[in-house]
């Protein structure tokens, strides 16, 4: 169900309990600032998800509030990933949703990164 980007930031929220140590997931890159796994329900050959290790909602959330070691980190953290699967010879896209219409379903800010094969139209109508 999507969310309400709005509303103060949820700790029981999934990503939450995956930093926490409380779920597992396939973790693929961890540093001070972010936290990348595979998605549980990928949807190309490659989908990772990159979350910071901070308490943000949203991209808006994140962009008011984190610091700017944070912001670099994150930002950085996204592209090293997509650089260590060798996505950027064939191409990749970053996906972050926000809110209700966009269909943000977890309150913690997250980055798709999709690969693996053509990913057809950036909308689908």
């Amino acid at each position: 169900m999507p969310i309400d980007p709005t509303k103060p930031y949820d700790d029981s929220n999934i990503f939450a309990r995956i930093l926490r140590g409380e779920l597992p997931c396939k973790r693929i890159y961890e540093d001070e600032h972010a936290l990348a796994f595979h998605d549980i329900n990928p949807l190309a050959p490659v989908h990772i998800l990159v979350i910071p290790k901070g308490p943000y909602v949203s991209w808006d959330d994140f962009s008011a509030r984190a610091s700017d070691a944070e912001m670099a980190g994150f930002v950085r953290a996204v592209g090293k990933v997509a650089r260590d699967q060798q996505l950027e010879v064939q191409g990749y896209r970053l996906l972050a949703n926000i809110g209700k219409r966009a269909g943000q379903e977890v309150p913690h800010l997250h980055v798709h990164i999709f690969g693996g094969q053509p990913l057809g139209p950036m909308l689908a109508r």
